[in-house]
């Protein structure tokens, strides 16, 4: 079945944006190469936009607005689907992980997912999911880290809040066991963990978590809700993401002092 045939529009609104754009081209007896001259592109970029591979940029809806005279149809519905949950935003989100050059995450709630022991992760999905299989879940989750492990790991560059740390998560003895394994870990060349003080106060990040990832030299977010997340590929909105990115870090702690703040918060347990 091609990937276009798989689209889901009365329950995804990305995928309504992806059938209308090729309902419309079609209409007008256009082909993908002709959209692709309208917007600039190249030919497999509207391919990816019509089965749903990739979201056209807000900036190409509005083109296309203008040139097919569709009254804002297409900016309108992108719209939407930016502010709406996207129920497969993980499948996608871990898509775009495994090709990530850099992956840079800011923790509100909880250590980060590549960072995280199995008992960790077991502890966080007893506590706060309803999975009937933990077992599945612990080992998809580890799965997903070996993307640190390979021939060419991406830069991992970690902003967490001291909270987090403290935070006991299953046991003190799980969370002994995960803060050893976060100064483990950032003893590698290609991660990097810094701790934004309790003493910052109010900061960019108290909205909470989000991940920037830099894949084939552009910029994706993914911004964390309740019961899911969101996908960002706009680049005027990935720019608003790495600018608080960028505030968060400027208060945070360096390499060694991190560490160190880590060493205390096992001492205190």
């Amino acid at each position: 079945m091609a990937r276009v045939d798989r689209l889901d529009p009365d329950h995804n609104l990305w995928h309504w944006l992806s059938v209308d754009l090729r309902v419309w081209r079609e209409e007008r007896n256009l082909s993908q190469v002709n959209v692709a001259q309208i917007c600039g592109v190249d030919n497999s970029t509207v391919s990816n936009w019509e089965s749903g591979s990739a979201k056209i940029p807000q900036r190409h809806t509005e083109t296309l607005d203008r040139i097919w005279r569709t009254r804002g149809h297409f900016a309108r519905l992108r719209g939407l689907a930016d502010s709406s949950h996207d129920p497969n935003w993980f499948q996608q989100f871990a898509a775009y992980e495994r090709r990530a050059s850099t992956i840079s995450p800011y923790s509100a709630l909880v250590i980060h997912g590549l960072l995280q022991t199995p008992d960790y992760m077991r502890a966080l999905i007893i506590g706060g999911q309803n999975i009937e299989d933990v077992d599945a879940a612990v080992e998809e989750r580890v799965a997903r880290q070996e993307v640190l492990s390979g021939s060419h790991p991406p830069n991992l560059w970690v902003l967490i809040k001291e909270s987090v740390l403290w935070d006991i998560i299953g046991s003190m003895e799980i969370m002994r066991a995960q803060l050893a394994h976060l100064i483990e870990v950032s003893q590698r060349r290609n991660v990097v963990v810094r701790a934004v003080p309790r003493s910052v106060g109010a900061h960019p990040g108290v909205d909470g978590s989000f991940t920037l990832l830099e894949v084939d030299r552009k910029g994706v977010a993914w911004s964390a809700a309740v019961g899911g997340g969101r996908l960002v590929t706009d680049p005027a909105k990935v720019h608003d993401y790495r600018v608080r990115y960028d505030r968060i870090g400027a208060d945070a702690l360096s390499r060694d002092s991190t560490r160190n703040l880590i060493a205390k918060v096992m001492e205190a347990m």
